[in-house]
C-alpha cells in the first residue's frame, strides 16, 4: 500500500483514542495539548456526557477546517449534537460534509486519513442504521493503520451491523474479542462495546448475560458521567436498562432517559420523519422497551420478569401503547419500532 502522509498527522477523535482508567477523564483532559486537538477532545467529552450544545459549540468551526483529521472529528460530533438537540437538518448537513470530504484528493492519497474517513463515515451510518457508504472488505484493507481506541470503536461499528443484520452471535463475538484482546483502557470505545454485546445478548434471550455487559459498561461509564452512550442504546437493550439501574440508580437512570427521549426524537426524525416521530413523541422509554420485547415475541410474563414489574404493567402498557397508535395487535406493532 502506498503511505503517502507526514509524521505530523495526527488521528481523529482524540478522546476516544486516549487510553485512560475510568474516573480520570478529567485530569486526561488537563495533560492534553491545549491546541485544536485539544478542543475537540473536550468537545468528545461534552458529547458523551449529554450536553450536545456544547459539543456543538466546540466543534462547529472545525467543520471546514484545513485539518482534515479535526474536519472529519468535528463533522461526527456536530452531526450528532445536532441529532440530540433536535436539529435534523443540520444533522444531515454535517454527515454530508463528511461524505464529501472523502471525496477530497489529499483523503483519497494517504491511507491513514482513508482510514479515518471510512470508520467514521460507516460509523455513521450503522449507528443511523442507514447504509454504509464503505464495505468491510474495503475497510478491511485499511483497518490496521487505525490506533488501537479506534480500532476498538471500528469493532464496535461491525458487531453493530452484525446486529442489525439480525446476526447476534456475530455481534457478541467481536465485541468480546476486541474486549479481551485489547492492550489498554479506552473507558469511551469499551462502554460502546459492552453496551452491543449486551444488545446482542438480550436478542438471544440471554438477560443473565446482557445485564453483565451492561453493568461493566455502566462501571467504566458512571464515573465519568459518560451517560449519553447509555442513552443512545437504551432501545436496543430492550429493557435491560431498566433491570440493571432504574431501582438502583434512580436519579441517574431518570437523567439517562431524558438523554434518550432526546436523542430518540431527533434520531427517528433523521432516519424516519413520518411514522418514528409519532412513536417517538407517543411512548414512554418503558413503553417502547416493552413494545421492542413484544415484537420480538416475549411474553408478557417474559417481559415482567426481564424487567422487574408485574405481568399487569406489562398488559396495561401495551394496551396504551395500542391505544397511542391506533393498533390492535403486537403484529402492527413492527410497523412502528425500527428491530
Amino acid at each position: 500500500m502506498d503511505r503517502i502522509y507526514t509524521d505530523s498527522w495526527r488521528f481523529p477523535m482524540p478522546l476516544m483514542c486516549a487510553a485512560f482508567e475510568p474516573g480520570t477523564l478529567d485530569k486526561t483532559l488537563d495533560v492534553m495539548l491545549k491546541d485544536d486537538y485539544g478542543v475537540i477532545a473536550r468537545a468528545e467529552a461534552h458529547y458523551y456526557r449529554g450536553c450536545p450544545d456544547e459539543t456543538q459549540r466546540l466543534a462547529e468551526p472545525y467543520l471546514l477546517s484545513d485539518d482534515l483529521s479535526l474536519r472529519l472529528s468535528a463533522c461526527l460530533l456536530c452531526a450528532y449534537a445536532n441529532l440530540s438537540l433536535n436539529r435534523a437538518l443540520a444533522a444531515r448537513r454535517c454527515l454530508a460534509y463528511l461524505k464529501e470530504t472523502g471525496k477530497g484528493q489529499r483523503t483519497t492519497k494517504d491511507p491513514r486519513v482513508q482510514a479515518s474517513y471510512m470508520l467514521l463515515a460507516a460509523s455513521a451510518c450503522v449507528l443511523l442504521h442507514f447504509p454504509s457508504p464503505v464495505s468491510r472488505g474495503e475497510f478491511d484493507l485499511y483497518a490496521s493503520l487505525l490506533p488501537e481506541g479506534l480500532r476498538l470503536f471500528a469493532t464496535y461499528a461491525l458487531a453493530h451491523r452484525a446486529y442489525l443484520d439480525g446476526d447476534y452471535g456475530r455481534c457478541v463475538g467481536m465485541a468480546e474479542n476486541a474486549l479481551s484482546m485489547k492492550q489498554e483502557s479506552y473507558p469511551v470505545p469499551e462502554v460502546f462495546l459492552h453496551l452491543i454485546a449486551a444488545v446482542g445478548w438480550i436478542n438471544q434471550r440471554e438477560a443473565d448475560r446482557a445485564n453483565a455487559h451492561f453493568m461493566r459498561a455502566w462501571q467504566i461509564a458512571q464515573p465519568d458521567g459518560l451517560i449519553e452512550i447509555v442513552g443512545e442504546h437504551h432501545g436496543l437493550l430492550q429493557g435491560v436498562l431498566e433491570s440493571c439501574l432504574k431501582k438502583s440508580h434512580p436519579q441517574e437512570f431518570a437523567e439517562i432517559i431524558k438523554v434518550t427521549e432526546r436523542f430518540s426524537r431527533g434520531w427517528r426524525r433523521v432516519h424516519n420523519p413520518g411514522a418514528g416521530a409519532t412513536v417517538a413523541e407517543s411512548l414512554t422509554t418503558t413503553e417502547f422497551a416493552i413494545a421492542m420485547l413484544a415484537c420480538r415475541g416475549w411474553t408478557n410474563d417474559e417481559i415482567a420478569a426481564h424487567m422487574g414489574i408485574s405481568r399487569g404493567t406489562v398488559k396495561n402498557r401495551l394496551s396504551n401503547t395500542y391505544a397511542k397508535l391506533g393498533i390492535t395487535s403486537r403484529a402492527a406493532l413492527k410497523q412502528f419500532v425500527l428491530l
